[in-house]
This record gives structure tokens, sequence and C-alpha cells, in this order.
């Protein structure tokens, strides 16, 4: 994906389109309505985008760039903790994104759910943003000198899918808590 120069025009609809996205769900959403909510027009949309898919591309690399800044911040305060208490921390900046950010569930799961095509530019973000989370916790067991780091990441990963999936249906009252319970015995058993 190009870098893009952001003019506050395009900031708007990016903004908006973000919102609206993972609101309604990015194939319920046209420009037309994301120009319109942003106070631009169509054509400023497209000189700013050239497409919706790439809008759609740009407004997933943007939430990607907050989730891991959310989360890298998160563990980094934990200074003080063990290295693999540290890992446990990623759940719990998990729980915290779930209650602030994701009441519709995981963005990159709803979108990679909608975005058939395996040429549209935001599955490449969705891909880069899953290795990048399996990577950071990989980093994170090698920190901790845990057997297997590479092991105990994918496992991690598939728990914190999982408890991200589950906790949006609502079915199991905290499904991260409970993730981070057997995230707990990987990590320290």
């Amino acid at each position: 994906m190009d870098e893009l120069t952001m003019t506050p025009a395009a900031e708007r609809v990016l903004e908006v389109a973000g919102r609206l996205f993972y609101e309604n769900g990015i194939h319920a959403v046209g420009v037309e309505s994301i120009a319109s909510e942003a106070g631009v027009t169509k054509k400023t949309l497209y000189d700013r985008f050239g497409s919706k898919d790439a809008l759609v591309g740009h407004y997933l690399r943007r939430r990607d760039e907050r989730w891991r800044e959310h989360v890298v911040s998160f563990v980094e305060q934990g200074v003080r903790v063990t290295p693999a208490r540290r890992l446990l921390l990623v759940f719990d900046a998990l729980e915290e994104w779930v209650a602030t950010e994701n009441d519709r569930g995981c963005a990159f799961v709803n979108a990679q759910a909608e975005l058939t095509d395996v040429g549209h530019p935001g599955r490449e973000v969705i891909r880069d943003q899953k290795l990048w989370m399996l990577d950071y916790l990989r980093t994170l067991a090698r920190d901790a000198r845990l057997r297997n780091p590479r092991r105990i990441a994918t496992s991690l990963l598939v728990l914190l899918e999982g408890a991200t999936v589950t906790a949006s249906f609502g079915v199991v009252p905290g499904a991260v808590g409970n993730a981070k319970e057997i995230a707990k015995q990987l990590v320290e058993g």
C-alpha cells in the first residue's frame, strides 16, 4: 500500500470510513455516505485514496497501528514484571481493547469475512497484523526464555484470537480472562 500524505480532508475521510466500516460492515458502506459524512466530495475521496478498496486498506492499516501501539505500550509499562508475566500482559491489553474499541468483534476478522478477493489490499493488512502479533508473542516468549517460543507464541495467538471472537458474542462472560488463565498455564507450566 502506498504511503499517503494525509491532508485534513483525507484524515476526516479515513476517520469517518473507519467508524462506518467497523459499525456497519465494509460492503454496507458506500463512498457517497463516507464523503457526505466527512464533508468532502466523492472526487476528493477518490483523489486522496484512489478507490474504496484502497480506503479499506488504509482503514485497516490505521486500526492495526493503533492496536500495535496499544499492545506494546501496555506490555512495556510493565517493566518491573518478569518477562513471562509480560506475555500475560498482552491479554490484559486485549481485555481493555475489547472493552473500549471492539464492541463488534475484531475488525480484522470481520473484514476477512467480507473481503473474499485474495488480492484485495485489505487482505495484506490483515495478514500483516496477525503475523506481527505472532512475531511479537514469539519475541516475548524468547525474552522469557521459554522452551519452544514458536509453539508457545502460536498457542497464545490462537487463545487471543479465540478470546477476541468469543468476547464479541457475549456468550462467555470473561472470555479474555479465561483465555489468560489457560495462557498462564502454558507460560508458567
